[in-house]
């Protein structure tokens, strides 16, 4: 038996003569266990949140996407590249032109990310989910068309199949600018719209225009130069495993990037929300463990006649402090274990019946209740910082304790 450990457990169940020590000790655990939820529950939420955006960005963005290390475009005809698309876990590739531009229709106008992107695109970004009016079809017989977003389309006030087409104007390429006649510094062309997408995401529904990579090469000078390929990975094969397969034939000129690093600053964003968010309830934490400090200070002080006995027994310093000592990591780790458990069982009743919502209303946001994640790394990782912030709390009352006897 360890006796320390025994003792320990006896003092903080058993009924002290004092009935406030009992109240300490309960609102000692009681601040450990809210800490701890919180932080079970905040990670979990923007543990949430990356999966919607993760979702979201699914139907439109690349599982891989090749893009030139420096500079906007690169030859896709390399031997490196041609080696690419002969890998037996790549089922197609798919070519994109992007450029800044200006769209008008009527007397409104916005600027735009123009994108000129291959026939293929249509299968590698499922697209016709996500189409609300029209359809996606790029070209008709001789005549190029253009999918917009829902917010661009809005905004210059164009829907599918409208009977006029929108301008779009693009600085010419390596040609001194003419102050006199800006007019004369911009390359023009006109497509029809044929369909409509809404991606919920603001960086394409209000900037996006889809068009033939063709017609984005002439428009904007380039004969065979792309901004990036597009991968589409066979089903089965591990996206990872072919992510350093083709990092390494590209070398140093090119980089590939899988989903999340094509949405780098986002995830870096709502990862350092995260982390602030943990360090602010980590001080929080160490406010609550400062109630552990007092709850042992007064049972000390209360177990004067308990310590002298055990001294008389034999008892030596270190097994006194021990005892004590037990108490604190008790107390900690009761708490510890009971937010965890709580907060677990908050997020999974969140994530099943949608307890708190967003917005007033269904459909107000991409989703109606907070999404919620339990990642078992974070549990890990919140277990461990509260038991040692607590060990380091204990610390001090038990050091006092040695000092005096």
């Amino acid at each position: 038996m360890n006796l320390p450990l025994h003792i320990a457990r006896r003092y903080l169940f058993a009924k002290k003569s004092h009935n406030a020590i009992n109240v300490i000790s309960f609102i000692s655990v009681c601040g450990i266990t809210v800490a701890t939820l919180a932080l079970v529950c905040a990670l979990s939420v923007f543990n949430g949140f990356t999966g919607v955006v993760a979702n979201t960005f699914s139907d439109f963005d690349p599982e891989l996407q090749i893009t030139p290390a420096s500079g906007k475009v690169f030859n896709p005809s390399s031997p490196a590249i041609e080696q690419i698309k002969s890998l037996p876990e790549i089922e197609f590739t798919s070519e994109s032109l992007e450029e800044n531009a200006l769209v008008t229709y009527g007397e409104r106008q916005e600027p735009i990310v123009l994108k000129g992107v291959s026939p293929r695109f249509k299968d590698l970004a499922n697209i016709d989910k996500v189409i609300i009016d029209g359809k996606f079809m790029l070209r008709e017989g001789d005549v190029d068309n253009g999918v917009i977003g829902a917010g661009l389309a809005m905004f210059i006030g164009v829907r599918a199949n409208f009977v006029d087409p929108v301008e779009i104007y693009v600085p010419k390429r390596n040609v001194r600018v003419n102050p006199s006649n800006l007019s004369t510094d911009f390359d023009r062309a006109s497509v029809f719209i044929s369909g409509v997408f809404a991606l919920n995401q603001v960086k394409y529904d209000d900037q996006m225009l889809i068009i033939p990579i063709e017609m984005a090469r002439e428009l904007l000078r380039y004969e065979t130069e792309v901004s990036s390929i597009d991968i589409k990975v066979k089903n089965g094969a591990n996206v990872e495993d072919v992510h350093k397969k083709i990092s390494a034939i590209l070398g140093d000129d090119l980089l590939v990037k899988n989903r999340f690093q094509q949405q780098e600053d986002l995830y870096r964003m709502v990862n350092i929300e995260k982390w602030v968010t943990f360090l602010i309830l980590g001080i929080i934490l160490i406010i609550a463990v400062f109630n552990i400090v007092g709850s042992l200070s007064i049972l000390i002080i209360e177990k004067n006649e308990d310590i002298g006995i055990l001294k008389s027994l034999g008892a030596n310093k270190t097994l006194i402090s021990r005892i004590f000592l037990f108490e604190g990591w008790l107390i900690t780790l009761i708490g510890a274990v009971a937010g965890i458990i709580l907060g677990v069982c908050l997020c999974l009743l969140q994530q099943h019946f949608g307890l708190i919502g967003l917005g007033s209303s269904a459909g107000q946001f991409v989703v109606d209740a907070y999404p919620v994640e339990v990642q078992l790394p974070d549990i890990i990782l919140i277990f461990v910082t509260v038991n040692v912030i607590g060990f380091l709390a204990v610390l001090y009352p038990v050091n006092n304790l040695r000092k005096r006897l």
